[in-house]
Formats: C-alpha cells, sequence, structure tokens
C-alpha cells in the first residue's frame, strides 16, 4: 500500500518525502487546486527544486488540479497541465472532464488520476472515467462506507486511493454549495471552502467570534481551541439549542482500519492536510509510514497506542473518528 502525503510549501514537501511518503500531491498557486490559499502552494521554481529532492528519495509528484473551471478559467487550466508536463511531474489529479480529455490527448503518457472532487462512488462511474479519459486510479470520496470501499475494491477497473487521516468533509466532495451560499464563491471553482477575505475575528464579553461574509458562524470561549471556520463545522441554534448541527471538527483517522483496507486491495492511503504546517505533515507521515511497514512485515501489533496518542493532538478539536467508514447498522 502507497503512502500519499500533502504539501503547502516546499518546506512540507520536504518532511513528507523525508519521513518516508511513497508519493506526495501538491497544487499551483492558483485557483486550479482545491487548496487556494494566499501563502500555500508552488512556484514552477519551488515545484523544480521539489521534484529534485522527491526524485533522490524515489517519492512521486502529483500535481492537484482539481477544481472546475468555469469557461473563463478553461485557459489556465489547461496551462497548468502543460506546465505539470514539462515540470515533469508523475501524475495529475484532476476533477473536470474537459481538463482529462486536455491531458489525455495532449499528454497521454502522464498519469491521470480522478479528484475525490469527481465524486466517483460505483464501478459504473469508475468504467467511464477509464474508458474515456484513461485515468488509472480514483481517490474515493469520505462519505462512503468501509463495507462499500470493499465491494469498490473487489469490482472497480482502477487503483483505488482512499483519505486515512485528516480534515473530515461528509459533504458529496465537489457537490457542496455552502460557502457559495455564504459567500458567492464556489469551493468547487475557486478553490477555498471560506475564502480568507470574508473571514473576520472579533473578541468581545461573549468570547471569540467568527464571521464569514458577515455570518456569525462561530463563537469560541478563551481557552477553547478554534480551527479554520467552514460553514459546516460551525455552531448554530437549533430548537433552542446551541450545537454543531451539520459536523463536529473532528479528523478522520483510519489507523485501526488499515490491515481491512489492505486485504481489500486499496492501492494507497491519503494523508488530508495541504494547509497544515511542515511539522503536522512530518509527524503524520512518519507514524503512517511506520504503521504501513509493520503491518506488511506482519509484526503484532499492528497499531502502536502511542501513534493514537499522537495523532489526537494533531487533529481538529483534538478528537478523531472513522466518520462514514463505520456504519453499524450496515
Amino acid at each position: 500500500m502507497k503512502l500519499v502525503c500533502p504539501a503547502g510549501s516546499l518546506p512540507a514537501l520536504f518532511e513528507a518525502v523525508d519521513n518516508g511518503a511513497d508519493a506526495v500531491y501538491l497544487g499551483f498557486r492558483d485557483t486550479t487546486n482545491a487548496r487556494a490559499f494566499p501563502g500555500l502552494n508552488f512556484s514552477p521554481r519551488d515545484l523544480a527544486r521539489g521534484l529534485k529532492h522527491a526524485r533522490a528519495a524515489g517519492c512521486e509528484i502529483f500535481l492537484a488540479l482539481n477544481t472546475y473551471p468555469t469557461c473563463r478559467k478553461l485557459g489556465q487550466a489547461f496551462d497548468a497541465v502543460d506546465r505539470a508536463s514539462d515540470l515533469g511531474a508523475d501524475a495529475l489529479i484532476v476533477a473536470e472532464i474537459s481538463v482529462l480529455e486536455y491531458a489525455a490527448n495532449n499528454y497521454p503518457d502522464l498519469r491521470r488520476h480522478l479528484s475525490v472532487q469527481g465524486s466517483a462512488t460505483t464501478p459504473a462511474a469508475l468504467d467511464f472515467y477509464k474508458q474515456q479519459f484513461g485515468i488509472s486510479r480514483a481517490v474515493l470520496p469520505r462519505v462512503l462506507a468501509l463495507q462499500q470501499v470493499e465491494h469498490l475494491a473487489a469490482t472497480a477497473p482502477v487503483e483505488l486511493e482512499v483519505f486515512a487521516f485528516g480534515s473530515l468533509c461528509i459533504m458529496v466532495e465537489g457537490r457542496c454549495q455552502l460557502s457559495s451560499y455564504a459567500t458567492g464563491k464556489s469551493p468547487n471553482c475557486d478553490g477555498v471552502c471560506s475564502p480568507p477575505e470574508y473571514v473576520s475575528w472579533s473578541e468581545s464579553a461573549e468570547g471569540r467570534s467568527v464571521r464569514l461574509n458577515g455570518l456569525l458562524i462561530d463563537r469560541f470561549e478563551a481557552d477553547e481551541r478554534a480551527g479554520y471556520p467552514t460553514v459546516c463545522k460551525g455552531r448554530y441554534r437549533v430548537d433552542g439549542r446551541l450545537m454543531h448541527a451539520l459536523e463536529e471538527p473532528v479528523s478522520l483517522n483510519t489507523l485501526d482500519l488499515l490491515p481491512r483496507l489492505t486485504a481489500c486491495g486499496v492501492t494507497a492511503v491519503k494523508i488530508e492536510g495541504r494547509q497544515r504546517s511542515p511539522a503536522y505533515v512530518g509527524a503524520v507521515t512518519r507514524i503512517w509510514r511506520q504503521a504501513i511497514d509493520r503491518l506488511a512485515s506482519g509484526r503484532q501489533p499492528a497499531v502502536d497506542p502511542q501513534w493514537h496518542k499522537t495523532l489526537s493532538g494533531l487533529s481538529e478539536g483534538s478528537q478523531v473518528t472513522l466518520g462514514p467508514y463505520q456504519r453499524a447498522w450496515q
């Protein structure tokens, strides 16, 4: 099983590579990728340096071109494919079909992975993308139960990659409209769930409040940890109760599911977190490298309890969950 790790910066790429990633995924500094935050992502010069470092360690580089460009931005998306090929990326992670078609027609030897934003969850959908655009791998949405992943792994015509650790998205990726409702900007097109220019913080006797385009989405007490604010993870008053109405700020952690994911034939596990620090990337990569290697060697127990303790400290809200992977009723 391969370990695919995030890099939002060159230092983060070095941490991922040096701690045992089999592949690192990253994006250009524009809206062609779904983490288009200011200060993140790669210039061509940084990417060239990162590629050189990765090549020396036998690590691959995947370029995320995983937003849905509007007609006005199609040229930018096609140019990003050209740049990725010129720089020597090992694979593209793409969601939109015209970008997939452009890559397939112009760079047939450049591997194409279907992004999680493509939301392909059936063998028929995966077969369509393989037949039409020659994808070799698909990243599965985080809304599938483990049984569904196992069924797909037994029938899918392409390699499968699943999210293993990091921020949990309960929405069907590529379909969420919550940020569009609040800001008028789509995360699917503009690459950010909460565009920074719309986020504002204020202090008062009630606590630390955060607003998105003027809409109050959460309020934190003085000693309460505050993560990056998104509409889905805000707290709202519902029937007189103040609560996380849609999603609690927790991180997905599938460490205990590694044996089943390996047994069913999942090709790669993916760590979320291009917006996180290099220290986070290094620590998480190191633990997952050890876990995959221990499982491959047949050593028991497969999971070290200390790994869970460390990962919990790195998670959103210091909490982890199996999320939709674990559904007792199925």
